[in-house]
């Protein structure tokens, strides 16, 4: 398969030609590794591939699911392929090697993906932005001079680049949901406990932590979630599963929502008029769909400094806990040497809190969750934008960040991400979704929609209207395979 032909079908659309013997894996991984180095140097999204003759055995059954023989990349965290390393991003991790298949992994497989690779991530998933000493700066395929976003900006930048349709990521901030939005891509993360954790971790940074996927379409993150949804045993919680297959809901009418627009972040970061425009796009033609939209003002239960300290406290401690297994494991110091300014701040930040603050920061998390609760009693969607402003410079983030403590540089996530991190507090689904392209920069702008506990179902339905209403993945970037800035 040519690779202009491989990089015009979403995943589902090469699973049915591989189901129909018009193409076979190998071929279709084949195409997807010449795509990755077609743009590779361009956007440095993967860490690292493997050849044909070095991959793990993979010989998926043709048609066996709506996946199988789909060429598919996996984070550089969270998920363990057994005899490859995991590094996590960071040189304390360096040279780690999975002795088996993490719970998601062994899904993966079944779900027929070919995975040839993994993405890049910050050190240990600590930024929205993906530039970790490891492996360099990962760009955006739309204009190499920003950031793709993080933690999962290595498989944001990899999608919107045209390497695979749809690639594993994960989201305890907006880790998914922000390389969305800056990469013109689709990005739901879906109800804590909708995706196992397990074996090695009940749960991820106290809850807060899920698993999901960035693809160019809705129906193949329905599809990916279908195929691994589900408890492991042991799993700290349980989501009840949906009335049908989400791939079934993508193609349901919504019926008519009640939608509250909230333009501007409870942290006080203003959102700029590029965004309130796409904003504005997304409610007209919300109302042209037949949905009731209004402004609204919710309340988190908590005051804005109140939830970022909180959110420092949970993500520092076990951020600690992490650094010291790591050290231990590897024998490594805890220093510069390791660690970069910003993971090491966290490190001592988080060796301060005490057990008694870790509490309160989890009775805060239930604040949250209640009060956005009785919100989603009166809307059955809440409408925000993905982030404040368009996709910021490469290095932007790290513009003083060695004067940063933990608590500080915690403040300087979400108040850039400031309309993310209270669904992961509040454990509930929430997507990004393409709203429309900046007409002087051309990049691309997202816009978030969430709704109540457990209901990805109704979030696919209102994706999949959207999608037919206002296609996006007909959107390319410059760097893609076959441009000139692509290879």
């Amino acid at each position: 398969m040519r690779v202009a032909e491989y990089v015009s079908h979403d995943a589902v659309g090469l699973a049915e030609l591989v189901a129909a013997g018009e193409v076979t894996p190998a071929e279709l991984a084949a195409a997807a590794r010449e795509a990755a180095q077609a743009v590779g140097p361009q956007i440095n999204a993967i860490v690292e591939t493997w050849s044909a003759d070095d991959a793990p055995a993979q010989d998926p059954d043709p048609g066996s699911t709506p996946l199988a023989g789909v060429p598919f990349l996996i984070k550089d965290i969270g998920v363990a392929m057994a005899g490859r390393r995991m590094e996590l991003g960071s040189r304390l991790a360096a040279g780690n090697v999975a002795a088996a298949d993490s719970a998601l992994m062994q899904r993966f497989r079944r779900a027929g993906l070919v995975t040839f690779g993994r993405t890049a991530t910050p050190e240990l998933a600590y930024s929205i932005t993906t530039e970790p000493v490891l492996s360099g700066v990962t760009r955006n395929p739309w204009d190499l001079a920003r950031s793709a976003g993080g933690s999962s900006g290595g498989a944001g930048a990899a999608v919107a680049a045209g390497v695979v349709p749809i690639a594993h990521a994960t989201d305890a901030a907006g880790s998914l949901r922000i390389p969305a939005a800056y990469n013109g891509l689709f990005g739901l993360k879906p109800t804590r406990g909708r995706v196992s954790m397990g074996p090695d971790a009940d749960e991820v940074f106290n809850g807060l932590g899920v698993h999901g996927s960035v693809s160019r379409t809705v129906r193949d993150s329905a599809v990916l979630l279908d195929l691994i949804r589900g408890p492991e045993p042991g799993d700290p919680y349980f989501a009840q599963q949906p009335l049908r297959p989400y791939a079934a809901e993508v193609t349901r009418p919504p019926g008519t929502l009640r939608i509250g627009v909230l333009a501007q972040a409870w942290g006080g970061r203003r959102t700029t008029a590029p965004v309130v425009d796409a904003l504005a796009h997304t409610v007209r033609l919300l109302d042209s769909l037949g949905h009731q939209v209004e402004e609204v003002a919710v309340d988190l239960g908590v005051g804005w400094e109140e939830f970022v300290l909180a959110n420092a406290r949970l993500s520092t401690a076990n951020l600690t806990a992490l650094i010291d297994t790591l050290a231990a494991a590897f024998d490594r110091p805890v220093d510069s040497s390791t660690l970069e300014p910003a993971s090491l701040a966290g490190y001592h930040y988080g060796r301060q809190v005490s057990g008694a603050q870790l509490v309160g920061a989890l009775a805060l998390r239930n604040r949250v969750a209640r009060s956005l609760a009785r919100y989603f009693d009166a809307y059955d969607m809440l409408l925000t934008p993905t982030l404040p402003e368009l996709p910021l410079p490469v290095d932007a983030y790290a513009d003083g960040e060695a004067a940063l403590d933990g608590l500080g540089w915690i403040d300087r996530l979400n108040d850039r991400s400031p309309f993310t991190t209270a669904f992961n507090m509040a454990g509930t689904p929430a997507m990004s979704v393409p709203a429309t392209n900046d007409v002087e920069t051309g990049l691309p702008i997202g816009v978030q929609f969430a709704a109540g506990y457990g209901r990805e179902d109704s979030l696919f339905r209102l994706a999949g209207q959207l999608e037919r209403a206002a296609p996006w993945s007909d959107r390319v970037p410059p760097v893609w395979p076959g441009n000139r800035t692509g290879g």
